[in-house]
């Protein structure tokens, strides 16, 4: 396939490119072959034998690599948006038990749901997304082969949890927890076996729900799993109040640590929110190389503390955009991009009125400790930089030669 166009893309944090009339050639594997622009030699001869190859890129539109959605619970597509007043701890007992419950015992309604959430999610420009499901194992083969079946890179988290504050949702034990996980795991990659040679669309990711439904046992039994069959895990860290109160009383540390000492808190692992890291705790987490799911407007719902994203990036912390469905109400990346540059506009505010009233004199934002970012950085976080928390490589969220050519093409704005 031959494309010609515009395109537009962020390879580094805070740097845009526009890449203006340029021809990309895609190989049978998805992958950029060349790129240059159309005026060249090579462009013109590839376009002349192109022979009905060639795609043309509308005049006002242009490419753009698609989206990453780090943080998205999948059964929670049945509810979105609703019971957003209730504290976390309590939303979950009262809305997402009871969801993903239901969808555990119908798989007709389990497909459902999923293919919608598939065609909902490429129509918002989505090609790669790391999805909880829930606790039972073939719910979540489903769920695989629903974004499988919709060419979508998808990451897919069968839940573990042997506590729960509902009886009726809950694993038998954690040996019985990690029997199940691993299964899962097997299956799902063996999924990949009915696509092209070399062609990987879904993978499993280990999933402990947060500490407060897990185990130290089932907690560090993940860990080795992890090791061992070299797995992703995702999880909730540091989230909200009432989550972070209920660690400490129960386990009398930060759940932070206990991710490190069960063996979860690798280059392997996506946290989200992390709201309640100060900079030394978001400097520990970039030494242990881990990522983190920012999902801003959840956190407005159900955290009493912003992410501190301008320190994790100064940090050298991956960072990717989530919309967090059903905590968040909206399945496009595009508004967690602009939620994160409103959430960060406010923080700078708040640290200039504050650096204002210490020193009574009027303060600017031009210093080193400015913690707004702008839309490229926020463009950046939803493609290339959610990429690099989700360990893609070879260029994935750029446009490059030896990258797969994921894109989105944008809408001309009088169509």
């Amino acid at each position: 396939m031959l494309v010609r166009g515009d395109l537009v893309h962020c390879p580094e944090l805070g740097k845009l490119e526009i890449l203006q009339d340029h021809v990309v050639d895609i190989g049978y594997t998805g992958l950029i072959d060349y790129i240059g622009p159309a005026t060249t030699p090579d462009a013109i001869e590839k376009i002349a034998a192109s022979a009905g190859r060639l795609i043309l890129v509308p005049k006002g539109s242009f490419l753009l690599p698609t989206f990453c959605d780090l943080h998205l619970h999948a059964p929670q597509f049945l509810y979105q948006g609703t019971g957003l007043h209730l504290p976390l701890m309590k939303w979950l007992d009262e809305y997402a038990f009871k969801a993903e419950e239901r969808i555990d015992a119908d798989p007709s309604l389990a497909h459902k749901v999923y293919t919608r959430l598939a065609e909902r999610l490429i129509e918002h420009g989505t090609g790669a997304v790391l999805l909880f499901g829930t606790i039972k194992e073939e719910t979540n083969l489903i769920l695989a082969k629903c974004m499988m079946n919709a060419g979508i890179r998808a990451f897919v988290g069968k839940l573990s949890m042997d506590i729960s504050s509902r009886p009726s949702y809950i694993e038998a034990s954690a040996a019985a927890s990690l029997t199940a996980v691993s299964s899962f795991a097997d299956k799902c990659i063996a999924l990949n076996n009915e696509l092209p040679p070399g062609t990987t669309l879904v993978e499993p990711v280990l999933t402990p729900r947060f500490v407060p439904t897990c185990s130290d046992e089932l907690l560090l039994g993940l860990g080795k799993l992890s090791k061992a069959k070299n797995l992703r895990v995702q999880s909730h860290m540091a989230e909200a109040y009432d989550q972070v109160e209920w660690v400490r009383a129960e386990r009398g540390v930060e759940d932070m640590e206990v991710f490190e000492r069960s063996g979860l808190l690798t280059p392997r692992t996506v946290q989200a929110h992390c709201t309640f890291l100060d900079p030394p705790s978001l400097s520990h987490v970039a030494k242990r190389g881990t990522a983190v799911a920012h999902c801003p407007l959840s956190n407005a719902y159900f955290s009493a503390e912003p992410f501190r994203l301008r320190e994790a990036l100064n940090n050298g912390v991956k960072v990717g955009l989530g919309t967090d469905i059903a905590g968040g109400y909206h399945i496009d990346i595009l508004s967690s991009m602009r939620q994160a540059v409103a959430v960060s506009r406010m923080r700078e505010g708040a640290r200039i009125m504050g650096k204002a009233a210490q020193s009574h004199t009027k303060a600017d934002g031009d210093d080193k400790s400015v913690l707004s970012i702008d839309w490229t950085e926020a463009l950046y976080l939803a493609t290339r930089g959610g990429a690099l928390a989700l360990g893609l490589t070879n260029g994935v969220g750029t446009f490059m030669k030896g990258a797969s050519f994921d894109a989105q093409c944008s809408k001309h704005p009088i169509d």
